[in-house]
């Protein structure tokens, strides 16, 4: 079975570069092959990630839903078009793959094409011991079981007042759209001071949380991202990498996937 981390939060705190990185402590631990799966419309894993996203999984449902309508001329049938529609979409690269989910669904029924899609990613997913989720600002993916249920489900919110209120949210949404996950994770990106806000204390309490850590503010990750230069660059040695390492290997423990580089 697949070890699934699903990332969420609201926008413009940071999520994705916490899934880029998460990715590369993944494979600096030889926990490999990952499979990244860019769930934001917005599609910027990949850049964190130094590739190129060209065709996304959006493009393959708009696909799938004009052959449900029209059906199709050729002798392939339509589970086998958009299975080759969908390995068309990945972008292969070292030790890890991407799939981005693109744009949502338009106006029209799309039940025939998520469907083939869910059973199509299902089949893909299942080559990949690791599999990690950037999802889009809400957890819409997660509840259509896009991605059916995930290892561990790390909320990411900056210090402010309103920010963490977002984290009891999405927890309460988790919760109504009964998502299924083994962990959960709270990480409040972007400290100041390096030091967690009172109310994380009442978070604890709410939501059981297994892990609540902060990340500071780190101004090299910060001239990487302006530079365009890829988590995978950054120093062993910095600060934030350092703590999300040590989150993937005490995730690892209580999983039945191995951590190689603890062998």
């Amino acid at each position: 079975m697949s070890f699934k981390i699903a990332i969420s939060g609201k926008g413009g705190v940071g999520k994705t570069t916490v899934a880029g990185l998460l990715i590369s402590r993944l494979i600096s631990r030889g926990c490999t092959p990952v499979l990244a799966v860019d769930a934001d419309p917005n599609t910027c894993l990949d850049a964190v990630l130094g590739v190129k996203a060209i065709n996304t999984i959006g493009s393959v449902r708009e696909e799938a839903k004009e052959v449900a309508t029209k059906g199709l001329s050729s002798g392939m049938s339509k589970q086998q078009l958009l299975e080759l529609k969908i390995s068309e979409s990945l972008v292969e690269a070292h030790n890890f793959d991407l799939i981005a989910m693109g744009r949502p669904e338009g106006p029209g029924c799309y039940c025939y094409a998520n469907n083939v899609l869910k059973q199509a990613l299902g089949e893909i997913s299942s080559q990949y011991p690791y599999i990690v989720l950037d999802n889009e600002a809400g957890l819409e993916n997660l509840s259509r079981r896009i991605v059916t249920r995930v290892d561990v489900l790390v909320i990411v919110a900056d210090p402010s007042v309103r920010g963490l209120e977002t984290v009891e949210r999405l927890w309460t949404l988790a919760k109504q759209m009964d998502i299924g996950y083994s962990k959960l994770a709270i990480v409040v990106n972007r400290l100041r001071q390096n030091e967690l806000p009172p109310l994380v204390a009442d978070l604890k309490t709410k939501t059981g949380a297994d892990f609540i850590f902060g990340l500071e503010d780190d101004a090299e990750i910060a001239q990487f991202a302006q530079d365009g230069r890829t988590m995978f660059e950054l120093p062993a040695s910095n600060p934030v990498v350092m703590k999300l390492d040590n989150f993937i290997m005490d995730t690892l423990k209580g999983s039945n996937i191995r951590d190689e580089k603890s062998k």
